[in-house]
């Protein structure tokens, strides 16, 4: 038997890339008896496909961009122990910052372990916490112990968990559910559905204690059906879990049962509302109710119900083992732990990132992030996804705490932080953003179905060079009716992005209105491409390159293009050698 053991990373950023096909490669290769087995997401997204290389007594050497060609190299490298044959693949020590300096919790074992073999979680300590929970202490001293942790939801609103599982063990009725909201919908956050494919028994396993805590005898994962490998995983967990006696009727031999099924929903955002998604569990359209009375009173068909987010049943496991002073001592004094999130944009790193609450934004965007791509300046990090707000450079170093980022206008979201530089035109980003809210309003209530639509006709208006005096002034006012107005958290939130842009970029808003100018050269109606005559060289690349034709000149002598023709797709800038080409 070989000493060496190969996991392939398949979380779906890792097949994504590739990665499924690796591992068919190395199938086919001699290695040596060497174990061949998958895991999840490990976080370093832009690094797939990820080939991790266990050796007995030593550290895992990572491969990664590895491709199909590559797995003849490692094949021999197994066989041979000869390292030099996959240096090239092995991951460099500037990309190693990136998991070195985080601090892991709800994302332990992701990447790790295999998704998809319940003995590689037992393995890994798994379900001792729900043993420890359910044979050792009584429902009120776990809802005690996470108290004390101070853990709060990690779905956006940051409430704390104790309190509601406090709540729904003290509502009348022997009939509770516990739910569990995976409908993440925030464009570029995939925190859930990571923790979901790359460790599902780690989320039953929360969710068993929360169960446990409040009385529940059925609990639900309501997930977005855009998740399939998140959902085929978290089926088969169930079902070894049930087989095993972790799940199902009197668990480790006490009086507790629990019985878990999934709900894969249609993708509509507002049904991340907690009624929204109670309504949509029951089978009737997405749709907010009137609170009070609230789901720990009256939730699924009625009855008290605790719905909490993937990420704060991630750190349930956790903090019922190390104790709930252990979790407390990170973070900061009004936000406890750690928080998982999901850095895109133009950040060279990208990926999953944990971090204990109190480090800054500079921490993550540039410490662990690695900075801008291209090394250009950073401008801004959207916090919160539709319902969060855009932060400027100037408050890079705000600290990363529910009150902090309150502060600037932004919210923390579920996790989503995505990075823009100084090409990211901003009232382009207000504008994407107010796009996707207008268009995934339910439609209930008038201040959110009419008013964010009124506010995106402006904001289109603005980006397209036709902004009127009065128009800032007229989105501030939208903004706050609809604050005010709105029946539940989409609407009440939508217009921050808005918000936060006017208040820390209203120069921009000014460029595009008062002098039909975009100054991130983004809005395809405000910019006109041109030639420079005494930097054209006439190597007709341009030309060649351009879709429409809109490029005319000889060989040798400058080029021109025809302002009409020309559809801004930016093709001429991307192949001039010369820097000829001028965006403005």
């Amino acid at each position: 038997m070989s000493k060496y053991k190969i996991v392939v990373g398949e979380g779906s950023c890792g097949i994504a890339a590739g990665a499924e096909k690796v591992r068919q490669a190395l199938l086919t290769k001699n290695l040596g008896g060497a174990q061949l087995t998958i895991a999840g997401c490990v976080g370093m997204c832009y690094l797939e496909p990820i080939v991790d290389i266990y050796e007995e007594g030593c550290d895992v050497r990572r491969l990664v961009r590895v491709t199909e060609n590559d797995a003849e190299k490692i094949a021999e490298f197994v066989l041979t122990g000869d390292e030099d044959v996959i240096a090239h693949l092995l991951v460099s020590d500037e990309d190693k910052q990136f998991l070195e300096k985080q601090t892991r919790i709800a994302l332990r074992r992701c990447g790790v372990i295999n998704p998809e073999e319940i003995e590689d979680f037992v393995n890994a300590d798994g379900y001792s916490a729900l043993k420890k929970a359910v044979t050792e202490m009584t429902p009120q001293e776990v809802i005690e112990v996470i108290k004390t942790s101070g853990l709060a939801g990690r779905g956006g609103a940051g409430f704390p968990t104790w309190f509601k599982w406090n709540a729904a063990r003290q509502s009348e009725g022997e009939e509770k559910y516990l739910i569990c909201n995976a409908d993440e919908g925030d464009p570029g956050a995939f925190m859930d559905r990571a923790v979901i494919e790359s460790d599902p028994h780690n989320l039953i396993e929360g969710m068993l204690i929360g169960a446990y805590a409040i009385g529940a005898k059925n609990a639900v994962v309501y997930v977005r059906a855009e998740y399939p490998l998140a959902i085929k995983r978290l089926e088969r967990a169930i079902e070894q879990a049930t087989e095993a006696g972790f799940l199902g009727d009197n668990i480790f031999g006490t009086d507790f049962s629990c019985h878990m099924s999934i709900k894969a929903g249609a993708g509509a955002f507002v049904c991340g509302e907690e009624t929204a998604l109670i309504e949509s569990l029951e089978g009737h359209r997405g749709m907010p109710r009137l609170k009070p009375p609230f789901p720990a009173q009256s939730g699924y068909w009625r009855k008290p119900s605790n719905i909490n987010n993937v990420e704060t049943f991630a750190n349930v496991g956790w903090i019922i083992n190390n104790g709930g002073e252990a979790f407390a001592a990170m973070g900061t004094e009004g936000s406890k732990g750690t928080k998982v999130f999901a850095v895109t944009g133009k950040v060279k790193r990208s990926g999953l990132v944990e971090i204990p609450m109190g480090k800054t934004l500079r921490d993550v965007i540039f410490d662990i992030g690695g900075g801008m791509k291209g090394d250009k300046e950073f401008k801004a990090v959207q916090m919160g996804g539709p319902s969060g707000g855009c932060i400027p450079a100037s408050l890079i170093d705000t600290v990363i705490d529910y009150k902090a980022l309150g502060a600037t206008g932004a919210i923390m979201g579920s996790g989503g932080m995505v990075v823009m530089d100084e090409s990211t035109c901003m009232v382009g980003m207000a504008k994407f953003f107010l796009d996707f809210t207008a268009k995934e309003s339910c439609g209930k209530c008038i201040h959110c179905r009419i008013g964010t639509t009124r506010m995106l006709e402006i904001l289109t208006r603005i980006t397209k060079g036709e902004g009127q005096q009065g128009d800032i002034e007229l989105l501030e006012e939208l903004c706050y009716a609809i604050k005010d107005g709105a029946l539940c958290g989409l609407g009440q939130t939508a217009p921050n992005p808005v918000l936060t842009t006017i208040k820390y970029f209203k120069d921009e808003y000014i460029a595009h209105i008062e002098n039909k100018e975009c100054p991130a050269g983004e809005c395809a109606d405000l910019i006109k491409y041109s030639i420079d005559a005494d930097k054209c060289k006439g190597c007709t690349l341009c030309a060649r390159n351009c879709p429409v034709n809109a490029i005319a000149g000889e060989v040798k002598s400058a080029h021109i293009i025809d302002t009409e023709k020309c559809i801004k797709c930016g093709k001429c800038i991307q192949s001039c050698k010369f820097g000829a080409v001028i965006k403005g």
